[in-house]
């Protein structure tokens, strides 16, 4: 006659445990989805630890004083190490990312701008992002940035 009663009991003091602590078990949980990241994270550092190790333990080691050159493509290193480079160059490339990001920019626009209601909103704000592209445009223009001579 008692071991129902034992068992209702123990059902009902394992049941508290259970409903006074989900905030552990949800923290407990949110916790362990990081760990599996944390753990392959850790698996990818050792991974190229190891094989970082090997190359070094496994390659040959003979220096001669043809390897200890600077090496140039297959030419002989000529003259100094110090080239001059045109800026023009970082310029065409810096006028290229800006307007890469500026498609970047439209692609969201164009998608919000066939919402219902953000027509006129999204349109005018479009137009002075352009604007402010058109200006820098004209600026590098009138700089002569652009003339290729």
């Amino acid at each position: 006659m008692t071991e129902p009663i034992v068992t209702a009991i123990s059902t009902a003091v394992n049941s508290t445990v259970v409903a006074a602590d989900p905030a552990q078990t949800a923290t407990g949980s949110y916790f362990r989805s990081y760990s599996v990241v944390g753990l392959l994270a850790v698996v990818g550092v050792l991974f190229v630890a190891v094989a970082f190790g090997a190359g070094r333990l496994l390659r040959p080691v003979v220096p001669t004083p043809e390897k200890l050159l600077t090496y140039e493509c297959g030419v002989d290193p000529v003259g100094e190490g110090w080239a001059h480079t045109q800026v023009r160059y970082y310029v065409y490339a810096f006028l290229y990312v800006i307007f890469a990001v500026d498609s970047v920019f439209l692609f969201p626009w164009a998608t919000v701008f066939a919402a219902p209601g953000y027509g006129a909103t999204t349109l005018v704000e479009m137009f002075v992002f352009l604007g402010f592209l058109a200006v820098g445009l004209l600026y590098a223009y009138k700089k002569g940035v652009l003339a290729w001579t």
